[in-house]
């Protein structure tokens, strides 16, 4: 029975429903039955790796976002974090500066775990959910270095990927039926915070 790890790059995914307004309503979603739309009846899922970060300079996302993140831990979701850095800019219209913030360390750590993974020998597949082709070097790593391993890539809805999708084994294309499909309950029970409900904004 071949063991698979999911690898998901959480703002890779939620960039892709904030930008249709038709998919916005499945940003409460459950990373790990999201993952079992993409392995077969013969596969393990071993483990489900969410790569995110926190809105640091907005206390009310990061309230949000850290009760989301709490409930996808409690369906054995391991979240790795990494930060946003400010960065300041210049306006070519106006020519005056402003900041932004840019999410750090994402990538890195989505290569750095899928790397370790293969080395550790925990997954005979890999399914990275993601359509940023900057961690293409480390799939080809991964084939490279560990031949017998697979990685399979689920490209976001409305994005293409194609350099990814033709690195990987084999590859999906997310459908809408598959988000309907792996939501969390509108209100979940906390042992220890009571009801935790879906955010109004994401239904």
């Amino acid at each position: 029975m071949p063991r698979v790890t999911a690898f998901v790059d959480g703002f890779n995914v939620y960039h892709a429903l904030e930008a249709n307004p038709a998919y916005r309503k499945y940003k409460w979603l459950d990373y790990a039955a999201l993952a079992r739309c993409y392995i077969g009846s013969r596969d393990t899922l071993g483990g489900v790796c969410l790569f995110t970060a926190l809105a640091s300079w907005d206390p009310d996302k990061v309230n949000r976002h850290q009760l989301y993140l709490r409930v996808l831990r409690q369906r054995g979701v391991k979240v790795v974090l990494g930060k946003f850095k400010r960065k300041d800019k210049v306006c070519r219209l106006c020519h005056r500066e402003f900041h932004t913030f840019e999410e750090k360390l994402t990538d890195v750590n989505i290569a750095m775990h899928m790397f370790r993974g293969a080395y550790l020998d925990e997954y005979d597949r890999a399914i990275l959910i993601s359509g940023d082709t900057d961690i293409v070097p480390a799939v080809r790593m991964i084939h490279e270095l560990f031949p017998t391993k697979q990685v399979a890539v689920v490209v976001p809805v409305g994005r293409y990927a194609v350099d990814l999708k033709q690195e990987s084994d084999f590859h999906f294309q997310m459908k809408e039926r598959q988000l309907a499909r792996s939501q969390l309950p509108d209100v979940i029970h906390d042992p220890a915070l009571g009801e935790i409900h879906r955010p109004d904004t994401w239904k």
